[in-house]
């Protein structure tokens, strides 16, 4: 039934709000994707749950009882390599990948961030777009690289900023703008329609 659907790996740390969106997505048929296993370095995450009741299958590398990052990358790689997916989705993953994994994965590895990068990225990008002012911010859908939120941009959205907002009403209306271009990259993806040249990603028609 999945032998010609493309295999789709989540990493989540936390409420797994994205991966929800990726699983209703994938449900309805919106990209011919499946999620064929969630991966979580915190054993709490409520996004395990919501991968649990969708009989999606999850592994637990629970940061906290490995010796060293190395040895967690070690593991993670490990797990990545021998589930082999077309694509690594980071859905609320609060840790920056090792250069072993993007390089065992390169423009296969994507992420989704609540700003309008190359603006606030790194944490609390909604807090720092309130208190820096901005009128208008959004997020982002980008492949990843080495560094913090920089890899090359496939989709953004913008969102306006209130002028009463709070960090938490910014973030909640980011997120439906968030839910509907990650579910809309992943299509693009594995349609074959993205392609990397430097810093940008072109749409193919």
């Amino acid at each position: 039934m999945t032998d010609n659907l493309g295999k789709i790996v989540v990493l989540a740390s936390g409420r797994g709000t994205n991966l929800q969106a990726l699983i209703d997505a994938s449900k309805e048929n919106y990209f011919n994707g499946y999620i064929s296993l969630v991966i979580s370095d915190n054993p709490r995450a409520y996004a395990l749950e919501r991968a649990r009741l969708a009989g999606i299958p999850t592994v637990v590398l629970d940061y906290a009882s490995f010796p060293s990052k190395k040895e967690y990358e070690k593991k993670l790689l490990a797990v990545l390599q021998e589930e082999n997916p077309d694509l690594i989705c980071l859905a609320g993953y609060m840790r920056i990948l090792g250069k072993e994994i993007i390089k065992s994965f390169p423009h296969k590895i994507m992420n989704i961030h609540p700003s309008l990068l190359p603006a606030f990225p790194g944490l609390e990008a909604q807090k720092q777009a309130v208190e820096y002012g901005v009128k208008v911010s959004g997020c982002t859908v980008h492949f990843v690289d080495e560094g913090m939120d920089t890899g090359p941009i496939i989709l953004q959205e913008c969102c306006p900023v209130e002028d009463y907002d709070t960090p938490e009403s910014l973030a909640e209306r980011i997120l439906q703008h968030e839910h509907r271009i990650y579910k809309e990259a992943v299509k693009l993806f594995l349609e074959g329609r993205l392609e990397v040249k430097g810093r940008k990603v072109l749409r193919k028609r």
